[in-house]
């Protein structure tokens, strides 16, 4: 059952605890949370997310253009640690010019033409680990080292942190489809979720009628998990990135207990 968190100033966010796992278990409640973008938050809204339910970290993967044009948000007066991993290099780069130069990469690969499919969404999400596996690698040891609740959020809570919470679970043992079930649920708030973005001037280039093009797809994530095993799993990625078996280990204990 999905575990939404609702609140005033997100349409995203949803407790990612409670999924099996191959050998019999759960992920933990309380430990990973994944969210669409915080800068809206109402004062009730952190309250609830510190107070009661236990917020330590928040993990930021947004883009420095993002943060710099919509900040961090009211969490950011809290206790809550808050860290910032990008998969773009993006150092004074705004986010329009930046989504233009990896459409015209990727219709450069192509025949010119980039179709915004679950094979376009897959090797995006590649993309991320291939560019910049050191982002991930942080983002995850945050969760691993949290005292309380991560939350993992971008922009719209989909693609990058969809990643990252997909290795998560991966590395907690989860099954692929639960992984892929996880990322599918972002599709029933996806038409408020492009709304919602299509207001800021930061995101004023998403056009409220491409819902169609932004849906997750099935196919999307399998093509990244597939892609991940390839490179020997979730974990061995962990360890190329110089984690050891120990500490990996404890990510799992971390999300699964």
């Amino acid at each position: 059952m999905p575990r939404w968190i609702e609140l005033d100033g997100v349409v995203n966010m949803r407790d990612v605890g409670g999924l099996p796992t191959r050998d019999g278990r759960e992920t933990l409640p309380g430990r990973l949370i994944r969210s669409d973008n915080l800068q809206d938050l109402s004062t009730r809204d952190v309250r609830r997310l510190v107070d009661e339910l236990g917020v330590s970290d928040i993990v930021d993967l947004r883009t420095h253009g993002e943060l710099e044009a919509t900040g961090d948000g009211p969490l950011r007066a809290t206790p809550a640690r808050h860290h910032h991993f990008s998969f773009f290099d993006d150092h004074g780069v705004s986010l329009q010019d930046l989504l233009v130069r990896t459409r015209e990469a990727q219709a450069a690969q192509g025949d010119g033409r980039v179709v915004k499919d679950a094979a376009y969404w897959s090797a995006h999400y590649r993309g991320y680990l291939e560019r910049r596996p050191d982002t991930a690698s942080a983002a995850l040891r945050t969760v691993a080292e949290a005292d309380g609740a991560t939350i993992v959020h971008c922009a719209a809570g989909k693609d990058r942190t969809g990643t990252v919470v997909a290795l998560a679970l991966d590395v907690a043992g989860v099954p692929h489809e639960e992984i892929v079930a996880d990322y599918l649920l972002t599709d029933e708030r996806i038409v408020r979720i492009i709304e919602r973005l299509a207001t800021a001037e930061v995101y004023g280039h998403l056009d409220p009628g491409s819902v169609q093009e932004q849906r997750p797809a099935a196919e999307a994530m399998t093509g990244l998990l597939a892609s991940v095993d390839e490179l020997g799993g979730s974990r061995e990625l962990l360890r190329s990135q110089g984690w050891s078996h120990e500490q990996v280990d404890a990510l799992a204990s971390r999300l699964v207990g």
